[in-house]
């Protein structure tokens, strides 16, 4: 008796259906004459630093899509529990989708354990559903937090591969950031030096980086509290026109003047709004 297959329509989550579509249009690009999509360029700078008393964790807040920027003032450090906090770098979207699933499965985890959850089992969380899709997932995250062990930090990479150190950057304006931490980094380090630090590191991305820019959030995270400075500091601010350079009508003089009227109609219009949020 032959069976019937009957395909179910996946139900949430991440899908990628059309990779294997994709990879066969890329194989016929050369033989035929069709231009495939170009990808989208991110950019961010996202960094943290471990001192004294906890974890201090920075951000800027430019969104870009290619050359285009499409959000001045978005936010990139995200919650995932009352001790841990996230930054995300890469796709906008995977970001936030990625540390909201892992922050109500770490939730749950809270919940039927009875206590506050751990730095490295979030840690381990990420790292597992980033490497269950083979890097298909554009999200580099700085994941940071107070438990009963002490402050941790942790680079979590698209691929699933994790890093702990004592400080750490991700984004396109990594190296720069790297670089202020790699010269005024010192052990032990007080909170007020430690936020002057992260600050600096993301300034100097924002500065020399085309895909970072705008305002620097910071996050402190201590056993007691957690302070969400959102802005902390406007880096990249937008200075005043230091002459006019508009030109008075007839400056410049019109050698030949042609006008051709064009009798056009309007068939149909569509006004679209673009979604920022």
């Amino acid at each position: 008796m032959a069976s019937s297959r009957v395909r179910l329509s996946t139900v949430g989550g991440f899908i990628f259906e059309n990779c294997k579509r994709n990879a066969f249009l890329e194989e016929r690009a050369n033989d035929v004459c069709c231009n495939l999509p170009i990808p989208r360029k991110t950019g961010t700078t996202i960094c943290g630093v471990v001192y004294k008393d906890g974890v201090v964790l920075g951000a800027d807040t430019r969104a870009t899509e290619g050359m285009v920027v499409a959000d001045k003032n978005c936010s990139k450090i995200h919650y995932i529990s009352p001790n841990i906090y996230c930054c995300g770098a890469g796709t906008a979207a995977d970001t936030e989708i990625t540390t909201q699933i892992i922050s109500s499965n770490l939730e749950l985890h809270a919940l039927s354990t009875g206590r506050r959850p751990r730095v490295a089992t979030a840690n381990r969380m990420f790292k597992q559903m980033l490497f269950r899709y083979q890097g298909y997932i554009g999200a580099a995250l700085v994941l940071g937090g107070v438990d009963c062990n002490g402050p941790h930090l942790y680079s979590i990479y698209p691929h699933g591969s994790t890093d702990k150190l004592p400080y750490v950057t991700m984004g396109s304006g990594s190296l720069a950031a790297m670089a202020v931490f790699e010269d005024r980094y010192k052990p032990g380090m007080g909170e007020e030096d430690a936020k002057l630090l992260v600050r600096d590191a993301i300034a100097a991305g924002i500065f020399n980086d085309l895909g970072s820019g705008s305002n620097i959030d910071l996050c402190v995270i201590t056993n007691e509290k957690v302070d969400y400075i959102r802005p902390h500091d406007e880096a990249n601010k937008k200075g005043s026109r230091t002459g006019d350079y508009k030109y008075k009508r007839g400056t410049t003089s019109v050698l030949t003047k042609m006008v051709v009227p064009f009798n056009l109609e309007v068939m149909e219009e569509n006004v679209q709004t673009m979604d920022t949020s």
